[in-house]
């Protein structure tokens, strides 16, 4: 149940119009990083996590619910920026201020090449926020990633808000308006708390890599091939132990034979770790056996509901 408070959570303000930057803005609104994209996406996320992970599920609604308020916060700046557009839409064609602006060439070039670049925003618009993003595509469904494993899901959630807060700071530097500059760098700090919330959210599933419950084949998961030519560069992801499995990392300096030498890589041992084929293999299982019972056990047999009502007031 959602109840809407009229008051922002962030009291958005603009020093004067600008329909320019409200058509960049409208990436954060209805773009693929965007807030609509962030606000389903951890909308859906909950569902699975309802009675298996309640903690999670409150959590992943919380954000949800805080990532919808941030859209409201976007297109509110987005109308402030928009100044009276929409009500010199209104006006006959011949008296409108917009149409006095096309009077020369040039003006009239650039209203054409923006039109272009988004051509929906204030001709289907009349001047008022689109599920688009700068470029006038339609918000899609297909900005969502769910995968039904928190594992997955959480650590996906935190490359979303990184890639929501690299659009931000990208943003600030299109606007000069300091009321506008304050309110991007509120939503653009919610990023970072809000991948903070995952991060610390995945640390209290264990185990929690590989994700999943399948474990990696031991021969494979510490093989780095040096897929290049020129100057061999070693680092941390090719040298020394592997960061999660604590494995040591095994250099292929000659890919190609070391594939005909292994018959293909079928011939392939496990070296660098201590775990064989078939410990990986057990532990896979065992570990898909705990997580399958603890998601059965959390169902109920027979009816189901989805909640409870325990407050006895507000």
């Amino acid at each position: 149940m959602f109840h809407h408070v009229k008051e922002l959570q962030f009291n958005a303000r603009v020093s004067k119009p600008d329909p320019k930057f409200a058509s960049l803005l409208l990436e954060q609104f209805g773009g693929a990083n965007g807030e609509l994209k962030a606000a389903m996406q951890y909308f859906v996320q909950a569902f699975p996590a309802r009675q298996p992970y309640p903690d999670k599920y409150d959590m992943l609604m919380d954000i949800a619910t805080e990532e919808f308020s941030h859209l409201e916060i976007v297109g509110a700046t987005i109308q402030m920026l928009l100044g009276n557009i929409n009500g010199e839409l209104k006006k006959a064609a011949d008296e409108s201020e917009i149409m006095q602006l096309l009077k020369g060439k040039a003006e009239k070039e650039s209203f054409i090449h923006e039109a272009m670049v988004n051509p929906q925003f204030f001709g289907l618009s009349g001047g008022g926020p689109t599920l688009t993003n700068s470029q006038g595509v339609p918000w899609n469904a297909a900005y969502v990633t769910a995968n039904g494993d928190l594992t997955v899901d959480l650590r996906s959630n935190i490359a979303a808000e990184g890639r929501a807060k690299i659009v931000y700071e990208y943003l600030l530097q299109f606007t000069d308006d300091p009321y506008v500059k304050e309110t991007l760098r509120f939503l653009m700090t919610r990023e970072v708390a809000h991948a903070q919330m995952f991060e610390a959210a995945l640390a209290t599933i264990k185990p929690n890599f590989p994700p999943g419950v399948q474990q990696g084949d031991p021969r494979y998961s510490n093989m780095y091939f040096n897929m290049s030519n020129g100057a061999e560069v070693r680092g941390p992801w090719n040298e020394g132990l592997s960061p999660e499995l604590k494995e040591e990392w095994q250099y292929v300096q000659d890919p190609l034979s070391h594939v005909i030498q292994t018959n293909g890589m079928l011939d392939q041992q496990p070296k660098g770790t201590d775990i064989t084929v078939d410990q990986a293999e057990q532990a896979g299982k065992e570990l898909g056996k705990e997580r399958s019972g603890h998601i059965s056990a959390s169902v109920p047999k027979g009816e189901n509901q989805w909640s409870t009502y325990p407050q006895q007031n507000l």
